[in-house]
């Protein structure tokens, strides 16, 4: 065999061995991105929404660079919930900076790794997410719950003028005696978190939506989960609009023509926190065969047959992987809130509920709330009409809940369940859970035909607050 031959040969045989062994390019390339993740030996998934701790050995963020991964803050104790800014230049993420300090907030600068401190609480302050414009969203520890902040990534004057003075640099935007975990911020500017459903009484994680002030909080869908296997978390939205969400065991999505979930055919395994979307239209996100692995990075293409590996370490959960990339920046919700401390709340129609037909006709509408031991507190009755509205006026930024009353003051139908409304909110619902894919009649609701001011259920009326309710 001549020596040209031979060489030839050998360079054919290495196309062909290229192409049947596979030499891929590194996997961060395979998706045009870099990744970052968070690392921890323990993941304790449900933890935070049981105002518990996540990482309870801790956990660092990694940096996964052409197969590679390196920490991405070396210098502190702890790293966790990586968010990229909309134009990927800094990354949001909750911190230690020694072994025995609170989780807290701070943002990195990716070209020369500069980090600053965003919060400043003795408590933990966990899972940051960018806000449009000059704000950002955290779950920050008060007393057994997390409670949602709003604050201000940088408080300059230019800043301060255009938000109004008398905005707070960070105020409170969730007000349920339950723990409030932010997961997404969707296109339209809205909050997507995790709490407990009935919120504020049950354990069960599901999904919710406030607005970036707090306002509107609603239930993303009303066919809630009834048992614990049933738990949605870990919710994304995807570039097409739908919400993306584990149950543990399987995945589901929210689709804007459905009333309810709809499953994802995705190959059987244990999925975890939520899931990255990267341009080439594969999903990058937590899986483990069973409970008693860790959780490794997998990719899967919608509609196909399998995962693959994108990467695993020994010994470590890998959790929310985020690319190191540009993104659309959401719409930012123009706040009407005033500084108020009450909000005016209308009904079209409490007849109309996905629970099927009232009893009886509602005569009234009872309104509760807490007080500082938790205990309910009916603060009054308002009249229902005949067309089943009413107008009201409740307390601010405290949880309420409503009871429809008959003529003899018998409860026909209750919330069981409670939320809030924030100072100065002007807001309407459809029915008595009627569930927000629900549109109302086009027609004036007879209560504002009969007068325009709402009854004053505040407790700052001449009608006291009287104990009871349950």
């Amino acid at each position: 065999m001549k020596l040209g031959f031979k060489v030839h040969y050998a360079v054919g045989c290495l196309g062909i061995l290229s192409f049947s062994c596979g030499f891929a390019p590194p996997p961060s390339q395979s998706i045009g991105a870099d990744v970052i993740v968070t690392a921890a030996p323990i993941y304790e998934e449900l933890a935070a929404v049981h105002g518990g701790e996540r990482f309870p050995h801790g956990a660092r963020l990694l940096l996964i660079h052409n197969g590679t991964a390196t920490p991405l803050l070396p210098g502190f104790a702890g790293s966790a919930d990586a968010s990229v800014s909309f134009d990927g230049s800094a990354v949001l993420f909750s911190g230690r900076k020694d072994a025995g300090d609170a989780w807290q907030i701070y943002e990195l600068t990716l070209s020369d790794r500069k980090v600053r401190r965003i919060s400043e609480s003795t408590s933990d302050a966990i899972r940051p997410l960018y806000l449009p414009g000059w704000r950002l969203v955290y779950a920050q520890k008060s007393g057994a719950h997390f409670q949602m902040i709003s604050a201000r990534l940088a408080d300059t004057e230019a800043i301060q003028e255009i938000e109004g003075k008398g905005v707070p640099t960070a105020f409170p935007i969730s007000f349920a005696a339950v723990s409030a975990i932010p997961s997404d911020v969707m296109a339209d500017g809205r909050i997507l978190f995790e709490s407990g459903f009935p919120l504020g009484e049950g354990g069960t994680p599901e999904l919710y939506l406030a607005y970036s002030d707090g306002s509107g909080v609603e239930s993303y869908r009303c066919d809630h989960p009834t048992k614990e296997l049933d738990a949605r978390y870990g919710g994304h939205q995807l570039t097409s609009g739908d919400v993306v969400f584990t149950h543990g065991a399987r995945l589901a999505r929210f689709s804007s023509p459905m009333a309810q979930e709809e499953g994802i055919p995705a190959p059987p395994a244990d999925y975890a926190g939520r899931i990255a979307e990267a341009g080439s239209g594969d999903w990058l996100f937590s899986v483990r065969k069973s409970v008693t692995d860790s959780f490794a990075l997998k990719l899967w293409r919608p509609g196909s047959p399998g995962l693959r590996s994108f990467f695993a370490q020994t010994g470590s959960n890998l959790i929310d992987p985020v690319l190191v990339a540009a993104r659309n920046r959401p719409r930012r919700h123009p706040s009407a809130l005033h500084d108020w401390d009450y909000a005016n709340l209308l009904a079209l129609d409490t007849r109309i509920s996905r629970d099927g037909p009232l009893t009886a006709a509602p005569a009234s509408v009872r309104l509760e709330t807490r007080d500082d031991s938790g205990r309910a507190v009916t603060m009054g009755t308002a009249p229902v009409e005949a067309d089943g509205s009413f107008f009201v006026k409740a307390p601010a930024d405290r949880p309420i809940r409503f009871a429809l009353l008959d003529a003899r003051g018998e409860i026909i139908r209750q919330e069981h369940g409670w939320f809030w409304s924030r100072r100065g909110e002007q807001r309407y619902c459809v029915g008595c859970h009627a569930g927000p894919e629900h549109a109302p009649e086009n027609r004036v609701p007879a209560v504002l035909t009969r007068t325009t001011m709402p009854v004053d259920l505040t407790g700052t009326a001449s009608q006291q607050p009287q104990r009871g309710g349950n």
